[in-house]
């Protein structure tokens, strides 16, 4: 066995030596896909990870200790009645406005809490594919019969493909509704109410923080009323969180005060969310693992530092890789990787079985933060892609993303994830053929 492990080793010499000893340096696009990797994980980290995913973990980990197992079994789980874990799952994202990644942590809290396969599975797609900031976006931008088309299908996708991976895994889902069935009710610590509060002050905290910034020469009108005015919003919300946090909670009034206080200085002082962010969390952590009035207040951090531990590593890689394949497009910056930006619009316009097929794979595997799926389609469609391709683009890619994938592997496993993935892609196919056609 010995010998093995040797053998082994020297493989791994050999594979880094080759790949030392021929890399394509003085290749431009190999250096431009470098570059663009390391830009797409910058910007990721400054404008992700900070607002959007931090505090998408937190509310995983009040999913996780707050919301009883019994009560997610109560909407998701074995005793919900189909047409009620269906309907809850498939149209959450309109509520949630997260994007593929952010999505994961609040998905593996559910389907760690006992949810079933098919509802979760629904929540995980509809989250990120009904964003209703995103529909509007849509909507105005690229026409308002494509804004429709995509609700449409973000419903009909989650309901779909939650119900057909129940039923391929139906003797494993028996076996956990069989198992759930003689799960007792359980009293809630605290009346549902509080924990919604409290829950839904994160969330609209994760909404307008993360509020997208209307059109080019917009200056009026609801949307740019929030997106002027989103700190003051945030901030209101940030204040009901600290009434929360004393009066839901229990925590030590003086501390989460001095905490407050801190943040808002920090806020004030900086230009730039990451020094609040970072000083509000790090208070928030100190005071509930200190806490000895509540044990949940404690395993509430204890709980996101899970998730954050599972999700983030894999994330990294995903987003590097991501980066290094299929370049940096963000904002004004466009950046190739090592598939050309060029063979992608050749390769999806007209409204062919290929085209639709290809533009699903690519947005599968491609990165798209909250709202930017919609400009990068306006660029393609612009050079050329189909209207049936880029509504196939629009329903497999905000809910798919290669770090994504790679996260619910680790969830659910190698098998439900590679049938998940491929549901995406053939219903996001059939889909934009049927609307190319039409439209």
């Amino acid at each position: 066995m010995e010998w093995k492990q040797e053998f082994k080793i020297l493989g791994w010499i050999v594979v880094v030596f080759l790949f030392a000893f021929f890399l394509p340096l003085e290749s431009p696009r190999f250096r431009e896909a470098i570059i663009a990797m390391f830009d797409l994980s910058k910007w990721y980290a400054q404008e992700h990870v900070i607002l959007c995913l931090l505090p998408a973990f937190f509310i995983a980990g009040v999913i996780s200790v707050f919301v009883s197992q019994g009560a997610v079994m109560k909407y998701f789980g074995a005793k919900a009645k189909k047409w009620v874990a269906y309907t809850v799952a498939s149209v959450s994202g309109t509520i949630l406005a997260v994007c593929s990644c952010t999505i994961l942590p609040l998905f593996s809290s559910i389907h760690k809490r006992g949810a079933g396969l098919g509802p979760a599975i629904a929540f995980l797609y509809s989250g990120p594919a009904i964003n209703i900031l995103a529909i509007i976006l849509t909507a105005r931008i690229l026409g308002f019969e494509m804004g429709v088309a995509r609700i449409i299908g973000a419903v009909v996708f989650a309901v779909v493909i939650g119900s057909v991976m129940s039923i391929i895994y139906r003797k494993e889902e028996k076996a956990k509704r069989d198992e759930q069935m003689n799960f007792p009710d359980m009293p809630e610590k605290r009346p549902m109410w509080q924990t919604a509060f409290h829950f839904f002050i994160l969330v609209l905290i994760l909404v307008f923080a993360n509020w997208g910034k209307p059109g080019e020469g917009v200056t009026e009108g609801a949307w740019y009323w929030l997106w002027a005015n989103k700190w003051y919003i945030t901030s209101f919300f940030a204040i009901l969180l600290v009434l929360s946090l004393i009066y839901i909670l229990k925590l030590n009034r003086l501390y989460v005060l001095l905490a407050a206080v801190a943040t808002g200085v920090a806020a004030f002082l900086s230009s730039s969310p990451l020094v609040p962010v970072i000083v509000g969390i790090t208070g928030l952590s100190i005071i509930t693992l200190l806490d000895k009035n509540d044990p949940d207040n404690k395993e509430w951090t204890l709980s996101t530092w899970d998730f954050t531990k599972q999700i983030m590593p894999l994330l990294a890689i995903g987003v590097l890789v991501a980066g290094f394949l299929l370049g940096s497009t963000h904002d004004d910056t466009a950046m190739a990787g090592m598939i050309p930006n060029e063979w992608v619009a050749s390769l999806v316009g007209g409204n062919s079985v290929f085209s639709n097929l290809f533009a699903s794979v690519v947005g599968a595997f491609m990165y798209f933060a909250t709202l930017t799926e919609v400009p990068i389609l306006q660029g393609l469609m612009s050079a050329g892609m189909g209207k049936g391709p880029a509504l196939a683009l629009l329903l497999a890619g905000p809910s798919l993303s290669l770090p994504n994938m790679l996260v619910i592997r680790g969830v659910i496993g190698t098998q439900k994830t590679a049938v998940y993935i491929l549901l995406v892609v053939i219903l996001a196919t059939v889909t934009g053929l049927i609307y190319g056609r039409f439209f």
